[in-house]
């Protein structure tokens, strides 16, 4: 699955951003919302893009409360509820006032990124994330944004495979499940 290049990382970026910034469980363990917001965005972020601004707690914070706002999407999606997904979607478009604008930089050839009304960091954000997750939504791939499915884990993923069976946010996942089956065989065999 390819939709372009960027369309692809902002995807990507939300969801690093979900998993960087908002509650839940990961990988068997409590997950806090972080005390350094703006820390954790950054993060985030480097794991999409490397060389990525340092950001302050208040930017942290507005990215916090978009991605609880991305989570719900994940989350609608992974319970079959494409309808509540594309809502959900088009409410942050619609707050955001996302428009598309072709940019070339960084010795790249034209590609289309998604801009917001405003100029914060979360706006910016806001805006290119649904965007992303509109054309995920919007088309024959709209299955692959799904929640980890282990057992106390509520990480978010895309699944860019080829047969779209991904069902866990990360190897460690996968091997956890993979490892208590294998011991409840064992121990009843």
């Amino acid at each position: 699955m390819d939709y372009n290049s960027h369309t692809d990382a902002v995807v990507r970026v939300a969801v690093a951003l979900v998993n960087a910034l908002t509650p839940g469980e990961r990988r068997g363990r409590p997950f806090a919302r972080p005390a350094d917001a703006g820390a954790a965005a950054t993060a985030g972020l480097r794991t999409v893009y490397p060389a990525y601004r340092d950001l302050v707690e208040e930017d942290g914070d507005e990215l916090a409360a978009v991605a609880a706002r991305l989570r719900a999407v994940f989350t609608a999606v992974a319970a079959d509820d494409v309808d509540s997904a594309a809502r959900q979607v088009n409410a942050l478009l619609e707050e955001f006032h996302a428009r598309p604008m072709l940019e070339r930089h960084d010795g790249e050839p034209w590609h289309l990124h998604f801009h917001g009304k405003d100029t914060t960091t979360a706006g910016e954000w806001a805006a290119s994330c649904a965007t992303g997750l509109a054309i995920v939504l919007g088309s024959e791939f709209g299955d692959r944004l799904g929640v980890c499915t282990a057992p106390h884990c509520d990480r978010v993923y895309v699944d860019v495979s080829r047969n779209g069976t991904r069902r866990f946010c990360s190897t460690a996942c996968q091997n956890r499940v993979k490892t208590a089956a294998f011991r409840a065989r064992t121990k009843t065999g």
